[in-house]
């Protein structure tokens, strides 16, 4: 396959360091994770941009939590100009930040994460959130457990790109009665505007995870209709499961998840793979109107990146997982000889380094400071 892309993958929320969600990853054939905490900072692109220049065997990105997108002094018009790269840097360090790294990495967020389990925010905010994403050309991505949370999300984004996380969670029934509620965001994605993604592993025949949580088994049956019908077209993992901020799945589903689809007969096989790599691209690519992520990820055409997941039909298992044309997952277990494979993700490209990583407690004779990042047509590095 071309290589998973995972666009809502928790990887080391808040204080998660007890567990290793980039490697698992890895080792379950995923090349690409976006990870959308919602208590995400402006500093989340550093912090994480700094593990990639030390050394991850993955291609990683971050969403920014809503809320903490408007805890600045910035207006609503400099903070679409802040995210489109445009803001005077003199003008972020007065209004944003007063850290020089803050300012120069927040941009590379690939987009808002809405939670009503973190922030339930006032309709003012949400409102703010939406123009400056829409704006800005970012994904708007709202958390979709309770089906009236959606709803009301979807009414005030007024025609504007939003995208429902992990839509089949719904139908565990945690907010009413399961099939209805997933027939409500189903009834959602309808909209032109909206789109959704379903978590891999209540896909399964197991029908979810004692970690977590379990669909309702007719719930599931409303996801497949939505699925063959092509009213959502993106999986995702939402996991790992050994977290404390635990999604609703696991990486480790979802390879199992792409080939059960096509033995259960809800998708051909083409489509079921396309869920993990064209789709989430082409997304991607929309929403933050930008065409290099249709340049290089999802699909294995001249001028794609080397990212590669091979997987054994057999045993439902990726085999060797190849991030940037190195092996870095093989025989469903990472390769630690991979990390410095990954690359840092960005609405304009991946970065090599982002130069956060290089710094240390004191400056050493003859190396720069971090530089501004710059916008770059595709891939930069």
């Amino acid at each position: 396959f071309p290589g998973l892309v995972d666009i809502h993958l928790h990887l080391n929320d808040l204080f998660e360091v007890t567990t290793d969600p980039i490697p698992g990853s890895v080792a379950d054939g995923v090349t690409v994770g976006l990870t959308p905490g919602a208590g995400n900072t402006l500093m989340a692109p550093s912090l994480l941009g700094a593990e990639v220049d030390r050394g991850l065997p993955m291609n990683v990105g971050a969403y920014l939590g809503c809320a903490n997108v408007l805890a600045t002094r910035a207006s609503v018009d400099e903070l679409i100009q802040f995210f489109k790269g445009e803001l005077p840097e003199e003008v972020a360090l007065e209004k944003i930040s007063r850290n020089p790294i803050t300012v120069r990495t927040a941009p590379l967020t690939v987009g808002f994460k809405d939670h009503m389990a973190h922030f339930i925010q006032p309709d003012e905010a949400l409102d703010k959130c939406f123009e400056i994403s829409s704006k800005a050309g970012l994904l708007f991505m709202s958390h979709c457990q309770d089906p009236s949370h959606s709803e009301r999300v979807v009414s005030l984004s007024k025609g504007r790109p939003v995208h429902l996380g992990h839509a089949n969670i719904p139908g565990c029934g945690t907010h009413g009665d399961p099939v209805e509620a997933m027939q409500v965001v189903v009834d959602l994605v309808q909209e032109e505007h909206v789109t959704g993604e379903f978590i891999t592993t209540m896909l399964r025949p197991a029908l979810g995870s004692r970690e977590c949580l379990f669909v309702d088994e007719a719930a599931q049956q409303v996801a497949y209709d939505a699925l063959s019908a092509g009213d959502v077209e993106i999986l995702i993992s939402d996991g790992q499961l050994d977290a404390t901020m635990k999604g609703g799945g696991d990486t480790r589903d979802n390879v199992p998840c792409l080939l059960e689809l096509v033995d259960l007969g809800v998708l051909s096989l083409s489509q079921s793979v396309a869920t993990m790599t064209a789709n989430p691209v082409r997304l991607l690519a929309e929403r933050t109107r930008e065409n290099w992520w249709l340049q290089k990820l999802g699909h294995l055409g001249a001028g794609a990146l080397a990212n590669v997941t091979i997987v054994n039909p057999i045993n439902k298992l990726p085999t060797y997982t190849l991030v940037n044309g190195v092996i870095a997952g093989f025989e469903n277990r990472t390769v630690r000889a991979a990390h410095g494979a990954g690359r840092w993700v960005s609405k304009y490209g991946m970065v090599a380094r982002t130069g956060v990583g290089d710094m240390a407690m004191f400056q050493r004779e003859g190396v720069e400071p971090p530089q501004p990042i710059q916008r770059t047509e595709g891939p930069a590095g």
